[in-house]
């Protein structure tokens, strides 16, 4: 019996939340006493072997271009197929968009139990129970798993990648790849952006901002830090910033190490999808303002004068380093 690690590309790289994923399963493997394995999809441009790195003893790669797009049932199969001939008894994925599409089918035809959104490692002492967060992150539920196999889906940014040394073997699988009912005629990316799901930092802004001809100090702060822009419903509903830089229950939700939120009130909804960030800091002239009770670190001032004077501040630090 094995730990079976999903990995998740995107164009043949490895997305971030995989890495992350890897050494939870590796944890886990551990606590288990057996050996963890991964699972990759479709187009790969990377060396599978420096995997063994984060303790991965074994990753399978089925190369088949059905497997390129994503197509959540012909992926559940594939998955379901995969942990069955490698014996799994715990099959881990990211709870991501490919997470959220794939895990619960993958527990269906697995006949396994299934806890989606976990943000810790599982207590082993009695049992197998993995806590998750429920109502929308506003509190914490306990699950036992009381099924012979399991399948976990492990939030973003909630489990430290660790790094260590070793190479895995690379092997293949004789699986039969159904045919996606689905076929992709052609992808438009965005380019030049970094991903909101995959950024460790978030530069987000708001209706404080007045309107879209000031949306400058965001991306200039953004562009200072590394960090990926974000906006709030009413901002994206507006046209001011595309729908897809919205965040929050309705848009994408986020879990970087640092949460900027500029001009943004602080509504439910928007705090539904940010709320799992290592560190939130708001600036906002209201003090009144929710947003203030979510903050690590808030500052009461107007954003047009505190956020340029922050970028100064940062580039200098920069330089000086």
């Amino acid at each position: 019996m094995s730990v079976l690690i999903f990995i998740d590309q995107a164009d043949g790289q490895i997305k971030k939340s995989s890495f992350e994923v890897m050494t939870y399963g590796v944890d886990v493997a551990k606590q288990l006493g057996t050996t963890a394995e991964a699972l990759l999809l479709g187009k790969n441009t990377e060396d599978l072997s420096t995997l063994g790195k984060y303790g991965i003893s074994k990753v399978y790669h089925v190369a088949d271009d059905n497997l390129n797009n994503l197509d959540a049932q012909v992926y559940a199969q594939v998955i379901a197929d995969a942990a069955t001939q490698t014996n799994a008894s715990v099959v881990i994925f990211s709870h991501n968009q490919t997470g959220k599409a794939v895990a619960s089918r993958v527990a269906i035809k697995l006949k396994a139990g299934l806890v989606t959104g976990a943000c810790a490692l599982p207590n082993t002492t009695n049992g197998f129970v993995v806590k998750k967060t429920v109502f929308s992150g506003k509190a914490f539920a306990n699950v036992s798993i009381s099924s012979a196999i399991k399948v976990i889906s492990v939030n973003p940014n909630s489990h430290t990648t660790t790094i260590g040394d070793g190479i895995a073997e690379v092997a293949t699988l004789n699986i039969s790849v159904p045919a996606p009912k689905v076929k992709v005629i052609s992808v438009n990316k965005i380019s030049g952006d970094i991903s909101l799901s995959e950024a460790d930092i978030v530069v987000s802004g708001g209706r404080g901002l007045k309107g879209p001809e000031n949306w400058g100090i965001i991306t200039d702060l953004a562009k200072v830090l590394g960090a990926a822009t974000a906006c709030s419903r009413p901002v994206s509903d507006s046209g001011w910033r595309p729908h897809h830089e919205h965040v929050g229950q309705t848009g994408i939700q986020v879990a970087p190490n640092l949460y900027i939120a500029i001009g943004i009130s602080g509504a439910i909804q928007h705090l539904a999808g940010v709320n799992r960030s290592k560190v939130i800091v708001v600036i906002n002239k209201d003090p009144e303002a929710p947003f203030f009770k979510a903050a690590d670190y808030g500052i009461v001032g107007d954003a047009f004068e505190v956020v340029p004077k922050l970028t100064e501040e940062i580039k200098k630090f920069k330089a000086g380093a």
